[in-house]
């Protein structure tokens, strides 16, 4: 489903991706992890159009996606949530969903401040859509609230909930798991698997939390330094040591550091 063919990007004289490529197949969930500072971010603001690649190609479906803007980006088909949750804080829970879904319009600005005929009929088919969305991921009985009062797990789950909005089949995630405790987190792994699962949904996620990580992946790319060091099985991950030296090891250091 997408391609990533030499990926490279510098900022300044810092080079933040140096010739990254793999691949993410239909219906998988793809789990891209790595030290701070690894070039993850980035990556997902390169496949997402927010940013640029210095060189190589980003294909999705077969045809190149790399340059074009994120609005034509995502009517092809990718979503996307960011690391620091972006809803919008003063409109509700259903608000959101909604504005979500105005890449599904028929009708731009002027049509509908004007109320040309078939604009109200289409604010309905919205309206019943983001309903239906908000109880699909559990949030219906919080649609007149307001975003910036849910608690952070809920507010993860709801940004999500406005990226399905664009009815994606590619969703990047980036870091959702971020602020979690552990129920939290729980409930979003199984979240994703159910996105998979039940509407076919492909998921590339880049995250920290390695329990969930290793808990919902299909396949793993890790990189170090904007390099990818390695790419294989959740299993195949665990177990190498290039990847153990350079991330999976540090944690395992600092978690011993903290017991008494």
């Amino acid at each position: 489903m997408l391609a990533i063919r030499e990926i490279g990007k510098s900022f300044g004289g810092i080079v933040a991706l140096f010739s990254i490529s793999f691949d993410v197949k239909e219906r998988e969930i793809k789990a891209v992890i790595g030290p701070n500072g690894a070039g993850k971010s980035t990556l997902l603001n390169i496949v997402s159009g927010i940013c640029s690649a210095d060189v190589g190609d980003v294909l999705f479906m077969g045809k190149v996606i790399s340059g074009k803007p994120p609005h034509v980006i995502a009517k092809r088909g990718i979503s996307r949530t960011f690391q620091h949750v972006e809803l919008f804080g003063n409109m509700t829970a259903l608000e959101n969903i909604m504005v979500g879904r105005h890449i599904q319009s028929h009708f731009g600005f002027i049509a509908s401040g004007l109320r040309f005929p078939g604009v109200k009929n289409e604010e309905k088919k919205i309206m019943t859509a983001s309903m239906e969305l908000l109880e699909y991921i559990g949030l219906s009985a919080r649609r007149d609230e307001l975003a910036s009062g849910l608690p952070i797990g809920e507010q993860r789950i709801l940004e999500i909930g406005r990226a399905l909005a664009t009815e994606p089949s590619l969703l990047l995630l980036d870091e959702p798991a971020s602020g979690l405790n552990e129920s939290e987190t729980r409930r979003l792994s199984a979240f994703i698997r159910k996105l998979r699962d039940e509407r076919g949904i492909t998921v590339m996620i880049v995250e920290h939390d390695m329990t969930l990580v290793m808990d919902i992946s299909d396949s793993i790319a890790v990189l170090d330094f904007g390099e990818k060091i390695a790419e294989g099985s959740p299993v195949e991950i665990r177990t190498n040591q290039e990847v153990i030296n350079a991330y999976l090891g540090v944690e395992e250091e600092e978690e011993a550091a903290d017991v008494p």
